[in-house]
């Protein structure tokens, strides 16, 4: 019997995640997964029909908002593609006859709360998390009649050429001689894991609320020495500097929320991630190593568009 293949539509062309799966299900399932994307960036795809895939993933968004910059015209657009497009392009795909729909949302939603469980209620702190909470909420809406939901509200995602807080604390890692010591819990999910998820999420073609994060969290400061050691790079990590931290947290503007978002804890109960499926393709230091570029088998590509 010939093997299923999964088709599936990218809706977000360009983006870190959408390009690293395709990428990732094209060198390790290529007779399993035809990948497609369209940028819905000049609305072209609305006279395109969905019909022949039987999964469509948006990954379409604006991410990273410098909250205090941002313009009203600015924080409509939020809006437009985080919510708006996104429950267009589901209804779309429902309309279409397509089997499931796949939405990147975010552990953003939970706003300021450092501990999320099953009973957290979201509560985002500022227009980019309620962008995306609205957009959560209006594509699940749609679920029904043979159309399956899948929503995914991962916490940090890195890898080689992601964007975000990863990123600057490598930068830091890398040249800083000393650094805090601060006991924080961190939920992290390396791009090559969620890569796998989606495999087997899409491969099932199950609706629902799913938290894929790693294995295990980790603490900034052991991020940061983890880091170090993979350059070779001799760097001091000491709680002689906690007191120093704990003050930089409670300072107002942005260098009190740079400060809370380096050292806070923003993490998920590891419960919340049990599907029966093992998705981890590489552990904590592997993925380090290959986010690095410090092994024979880097993974992930450099995108700079989600849209």
């Amino acid at each position: 019997m010939a093997e299923t293949v999964k088709r599936v539509l990218i809706t977000g062309k360009n983006s870190y995640i959408g390009a690293s799966f395709a990428e990732y299900v094209g060198k390790n399932y290529p007779d399993s997964f035809r990948i497609d994307a369209v940028s819905l960036r000049d609305g072209s795809f609305r006279e395109m029909s969905f019909s022949e895939y039987d999964a469509v993933f948006h990954v379409a968004g604006i991410a990273h908002a410098d909250v205090g910059t941002v313009t009203e015209e600015g924080r409509r657009e939020y809006y437009r593609v985080n919510r708006d497009l996104a429950v267009e392009t589901a209804a779309k795909a429902k309309t279409d006859g397509v089997g499931q729909f796949v939405y990147m949302s975010s552990m953003i939603i939970y706003g300021a709360a450092e501990h999320v469980t099953k009973r957290t209620i979201p509560c985002p702190s500022n227009f980019y998390g309620d962008s995306k909470w609205q957009g959560d909420q209006g594509v699940r809406e749609l679920a029904g009649d043979g159309f399956q939901v899948a929503v995914l509200r991962p916490p940090m995602i890195y890898g080689k050429g992601s964007k975000g807080n990863y990123p600057m604390l490598a930068k830091m890692a890398a040249k800083l001689p000393v650094f805090p010591k601060v006991k924080n819990q961190r939920s992290m999910l390396y791009i090559e894991n969620l890569c796998e998820f989606l495999r087997l999420l899409m491969e099932d073609g199950r609706g629902g609320v799913f938290f894929p994060q790693n294995k295990g969290t980790v603490s900034t400061s052991e991020l940061v020495k983890e880091i170090a050691r993979i350059h070779g790079h001799g760097i001091w990590v000491t709680s002689l500097l906690a007191p120093f931290v704990a003050v930089g947290k409670r300072l107002p503007g942005k260098a009190g929320n740079l400060c809370r978002k380096a050292f806070g804890s923003s993490y998920y109960d590891l419960d919340m991630s049990e599907t029966g499926w093992n998705y981890e393709t590489a552990d904590w230091a592997e993925s380090l190593k290959r986010t690095e570029g410090k092994t024979n088998e880097p993974f992930g590509v450099d995108y700079n568009s989600d849209s």
